[in-house]
């Protein structure tokens, strides 16, 4: 009788997204140690361990890293930072132009609470919609493609699905544009020059990301 699985049942539907991870170079999808060449007897991985670790710890495979391009320079992240503010800035400010919607307004305290309110309101949306929109497609805005740079989910390496963007782009820039401004975005983004060991910024810890390099 066979004991083969009816089709269908079970398996796996192949994975579409190409920038997920691969394996390690030389493991393949189970044990190197299950196989049999020729009438070779199989060899026991070194000190009971199989991984990368000598002494038995096996930390290599689950190390999250593993497979992914190398983490980006954090330099590189600020300067494609830089440029998406530049980019997404003009835009808010054309719309805050066009519907007299401007910061300082000369009037009663009160007029030029809502005008600011209601540029702080636009800009959030379109930095937040810029990013969640951009990067659901694949894991880079215009900065980061012109910069070499992506966004991968640090679990598997794949390309953040729109909930995690979201979260992400919220985190940065909700506090941006309604009260921290600069302050919180060097804070959020400065904090991957200090993160070990995955150089990430307070956004890609909240959404569970990092960036990497794509050169």
């Amino acid at each position: 009788m066979s004991t083969e699985p009816p089709p269908g049942s079970g398996q796996q539907p192949p994975e579409d997204d190409p920038f997920r991870k691969q394996p390690p170079p030389g493991q393949g999808s189970g044990s190197p140690y299950d196989q049999n060449y020729g009438n070779q007897p199989p060899q026991p991985p070194p000190y009971g361990g199989g991984g990368g670790d000598p002494y038995g710890g096996g930390s290599y495979p689950t190390d999250p890293l593993a497979g992914m391009p190398p983490l980006a320079d954090s330099g590189r992240r600020t300067l494609a930072r830089i440029i998406d503010l530049i980019l997404v800035g003009i835009i808010v400010w054309l719309l805050t132009w066009a519907f007299g919607v401007h910061e300082y307004d000369v009037g009663s305290n009160g007029a030029s609470y809502a005008k600011s309110l209601g540029q702080s309101l636009i800009a959030a949306v379109l930095y937040i919609g810029y990013d969640t929109v951009m990067m659901a497609k694949s894991g880079q805005t215009l900065g980061k493609k012109w910069l070499g740079l992506r966004v991968a989910n640090l679990d598997n390496g794949s390309t953040p699905s729109v909930q995690t963007n979201l979260i992400r782009a919220a985190v940065l820039w909700i506090p941006f544009a309604f009260c921290c401004a600069c302050i919180w975005t060097a804070i959020c983004g400065g904090w991957s020059f200090f993160d070990k060991p995955y150089k990430q910024g307070l956004h890609d810890k909240a959404a569970k990301t990092v960036v990497v390099s794509t050169r």
